[in-house]
């Protein structure tokens, strides 16, 4: 034990943080007691840890448990979302236009200023692609405008 401490004096010293911290975080963890007691149908108390497992399995396998398969075919789909209408090439530009510069690029590692310096050339074909992605029904588009 007296090892340990002068250990983490060291480390306190020499300026090595992560083992330090480390060193401190094994004195902090207390004590946590668990009840591994778990009541069976009837009432009855198991602490068994096979009990447990097996009392465990019985639950989930009487929550999950399906009445009966129906044939499932297509289905209609409802949503509370409303119906947003086409958004118009210019409505994109603006979008682009609006992007903000000098910002982390996301998952497809696509920065901003890439996407503004080719506006242009490239609004028309995103803007294509969304409404063929809102025609095969991924997104929901309305036949109106606002």
């Amino acid at each position: 034990m007296r090892a340990k401490f002068e250990e983490i004096e060291t480390n306190s010293k020499i300026k090595t943080i992560g083992f330090f911290y480390r060193g401190i975080s094994v004195f902090k963890k207390v004590y946590q007691p668990r009840c591994n007691i778990v009541k069976y149908e009837k009432g009855d108390m198991v602490a068994e840890s096979n009990s447990i497992v097996v009392r465990w399995r019985k639950y989930f396998s009487q929550l999950f448990k399906v009445h009966g398969i129906k044939e499932v075919g297509q289905a209609e789909i409802h949503t509370a979302e409303p119906l947003v209408p086409e958004p118009s090439a210019s409505e994109l530009e603006m979008a682009i236009g609006k992007l903000k510069s000098h910002k982390s690029p996301g998952i497809d590692q696509i920065m901003a200023e890439m996407i503004k310096a080719a506006r242009r050339k490239i609004s028309l074909e995103i803007h294509n692609l969304l409404l063929l992605i809102g025609r095969r029904n991924c997104l929901k588009f309305g036949s109106t405008r606002s």
